[in-house]
């Protein structure tokens, strides 16, 4: 059975598969925008957005990004600037800092600039954040996770802090929500511009969903009866699932 999804107001949202989201995708970057930068920012500045109201105004706290090298990673990277920006303490661990997609690269150039730390995997026994964010793999997942993806995610697991995965929990399949071996349990989830079928509510935590800025002429594409009225009053809303 096929989720339903609808925002707190009733509104209905519909769901996709993974190859419906890489289509949407594709048409943006490809075709008629926005570009993988500008999605990148969005969801990193949307997803540091849900941080800040998870850990309120004490700068104090600790935040620990686990990011992979592709998409989602850079978004949790994106998104740790946003935070070291606003005073929080940001610690940064990547799966593998040498082979970094194009777009993540260049958000971890620009985090650079900032306070944040650059850890490794090595490092993480130290490490006590209050909030953990989730962005080793997203949608992307392909087998089992291994190497240092499935290093971080047994560590995850091991933790008290509240946990927020980006999109996807590490280790769950988009579509069907088949879970691997080892896998994030977050508290919150927040997914990008349409739920996934793969996000079943036993998984996610609280859901949310975030605008990537991605026109309806898009959508229409990949979907040609959509019509979403899914942000219109913000760029994060709450998800109820029917």
């Amino acid at each position: 059975m096929i989720n339903k999804f609808t925002t707190e107001n009733g509104i209905k949202v519909i769901a996709i598969t993974l190859e419906q989201m890489k289509e949407i995708d594709r048409i943006a970057i490809e075709e008629l925008g926005p570009n993988l930068y500008q999605m990148m920012e969005n969801a990193g500045r949307n997803l540091s957005e849900l941080s800040i109201k998870v850990l309120g105004e004490d700068k104090k706290e600790n935040v620990l990004i686990l990011a992979g090298t592709g998409g989602n990673g850079g978004g949790g990277i994106c998104a740790a600037r946003h935070l070291a920006n606003r005073g929080y303490n940001v610690s940064v661990c990547l799966t593998d800092l040498e082979n970094l997609k194009e777009v993540t690269a260049y958000q971890m150039h620009i985090l650079k600039s900032t306070n944040a730390k650059i850890i490794s995997i090595a490092d993480l026994q130290n490490e006590k954040p209050d909030l953990i964010i989730d962005a080793i793999i997203g949608y992307n997942l392909n087998g089992e996770p291994k190497g240092n993806a499935l290093s971080m995610i047994k560590w995850i697991s091991n933790q008290l802090s509240i946990v927020i995965s980006l999109d996807v929990p590490s280790g769950i399949d988009a579509t069907y929500g088949v879970k691997s071996k080892y896998f994030v349990k977050p508290d919150l989830t927040l997914t990008l511009a349409l739920p996934k079928t793969g996000l079943l509510p036993e998984l996610t935590g609280e859901l949310f969903l975030g605008d990537l800025g991605i026109t309806q002429s898009v959508y229409k594409k990949v979907i040609p009866s959509f019509s979403n009225k899914t942000f219109e009053n913000g760029y994060v809303v709450p998800l109820k699932i029917l």
